[in-house]
């Protein structure tokens, strides 16, 4: 077989695993439930915890840090003759680090001051 037959495989066979693995986590978990109810054993007691609204905060702040990082890091680059993979990764992670110190430093205080 051709390479580029073989490249364009790969994707589309990789696509089709993850979706028939999630069809199947679904099923499973449907059947579980399923049977708990038959048993008379409430499936509510076993579902998930609700999120966390401060954990959403922390990983929102996270995500928009690091793509200020990358918007910085390839304003540097464009701008500057700086080593683009060191310039890049140094942005990204300096970024996500400030965003989650702006979380400690303004949500996570005051988690930590109501458990004294």
């Amino acid at each position: 077989m051709d390479t580029e037959k073989i490249a364009l495989l790969i994707p589309i066979i990789s696509v089709l695993v993850t979706g028939a693995v999630i069809i199947y986590a679904i099923w499973t978990q449907n059947k579980e439930r399923l049977a708990m109810i038959e048993k008379g054993i409430d499936p509510l007691k076993f579902s998930r915890r609700p999120a966390n609204q401060k954990t959403v905060a922390k990983w929102g702040m996270l995500f928009v840090g690091i793509a200020l990082g990358i918007i910085v890091g390839a304003l540097l680059i464009h701008y500057t003759t700086l080593s683009e993979p060191a310039l890049m990764f140094s942005s990204i992670i300096f970024f996500g680090g400030i965003s989650l110190l702006i979380f400690y430093f303004t949500i996570g205080q005051k988690k930590d001051e109501s458990q004294q």
